[in-house]
């Protein structure tokens, strides 16, 4: 499939990769560039092109949760530009205020959690900016598998939140590009967004 997608000059993106079939990818077409964190391989036959939008936020609640690098690589792929805030969940929630100027320059924000799934229900009622939610599996006890976090995020307090499955980075990074794609105001003028 890969090949097939190169053979009419499309880069290539390969979620849910692991470290073998990276390296099998690898030996195949050696251009293949691999994120081992995002779990994600890449071929680029073509630049990328930067989309002329204000930058994503790539938020996650703690260290445990960086599957979110799949995000970063899918708006990699797709030429939008992001910043990572990493590490700032609910049981620290000093560290997610004392960044809120991140907010002011996004056009969105991904939020990446796990236990009860809380963090993106206190940055969907800090913002104005469309927020995605992702959940995961970190955490103990009765998390269910990230059950918990789905269900809390579903059930958000704060209205709006649009929630993606358990782990769905790629789905949340999509959703992202098609709500940047169909809105002009997120796009970047000479002086900032619009």
């Amino acid at each position: 499939m890969a090949r097939e997608l190169m053979r009419t000059g499309q880069n290539v993106l390969v979620t849910r990769a692991d470290p073998e079939q990276a390296a099998h990818l690898s030996e195949e077409i050696p251009q293949t560039r691999y994120a081992a964190l995002a779990r994600v391989a890449s071929i680029e036959i073509r630049p990328v092109t930067p989309l002329p939008y204000s930058p994503v936020a790539l938020i996650c609640a703690g260290t445990a949760d960086l599957p979110a690098e799949e995000c970063a690589e899918m708006l990699r792929a797709f030429g939008l530009s992001f910043e990572r805030l990493y590490d700032v969940g609910v049981a620290g929630l000093h560290r997610l205020l004392s960044r809120r100027e991140i907010f002011d320059r996004s056009a969105l924000a991904i939020v990446v959690a796990g236990m009860e799934g809380a963090l993106p229900s206190v940055v969907g009622g800090l913002v104005s900016i469309p927020v995605i939610a992702v959940p995961t599996s970190v955490g103990y006890g009765g998390g269910g598998g990230g059950l918990a976090a789905l269900a809390g995020m579903l059930t958000s307090c704060a209205a709006g939140v649009t929630v993606c499955n358990i782990y769905n980075g790629f789905g949340a990074a999509f959703a992202a590009i098609r709500i940047l794609q169909s809105t002009p105001r997120y796009r970047l003028d000479s002086r900032g967004p619009a």
